[in-house]
């Protein structure tokens, strides 16, 4: 019988239960008890934060890491995101991958008028007087090695926080981070 997660990664924590470089690293098995095989279902980078989703069931993951699967972040950018930045990450914007260009596949994006309460970070994000900020949401179903601060970045507006919120129809709802939610699939939870 297979076991499946919902977990809200907080900032600092790899997407990995393993590290065996010198440094020490926080790791996912610091935040519960999971049993022997559970695997992180794709990554979130050591500084974002929010949804993710383990498994001990191989086939699982691979459905969900397929490209057809809506991956939606709500990122904290740094001064006030236009519209005609918001209309270019939907179009695709021009990024650095693996030492070449590449141009991202549209994807749905818009202005988050209300600021989210994601709580504290654990590492303190400069404040106000340092020139204001905005957030937005950006919905891809490809996930390049940083990609969404790659194209916030592309349209003028370098992210200075990321939260996943969404993985198909899995969503954070009211997790807060550290959280972790065992449910018997992915498909009813959300």
């Amino acid at each position: 019988m297979h076991r499946h997660f919902v977990l809200f990664k907080p900032y600092g924590y790899l997407s990995q239960f393993i590290y065996e470089l010198k440094r020490t690293k926080k790791l996912l098995g610091e935040l519960h008890n999971f049993p022997e095989g559970t695997m992180a279902i794709g990554r979130l980078d050591e500084d974002s934060e929010g949804l993710l989703l383990l498994t001990t069931d191989g086939k699982v993951s691979e459905q969900i890491r397929s490209k057809k699967v809506e991956k939606e972040y709500y990122v904290q950018v740094d001064g006030i995101i236009t519209q005609e930045a918001i209309e270019e990450l939907k179009k695709g914007v021009e990024i650095g991958f693996n030492g070449t260009k590449y141009t991202t596949k549209p994807c749905q994006s818009f202005l988050i008028t209300e600021k989210p309460d994601f709580g504290i970070r654990g590492k303190k994000i400069r404040d106000e007087r340092h020139g204001p900020t905005s957030w937005a949401s950006i919905t891809v179903t490809e996930g390049k090695f940083r990609q969404v601060r790659k194209m916030t970045a592309a349209v003028g507006f370098p992210t200075l926080r990321l939260v996943r919120v969404r993985v198909g129809n899995v969503k954070l709802n009211t997790l807060n981070a550290g959280d972790v939610l065992e449910v018997t699939d992915f498909e009813t939870f959300g």
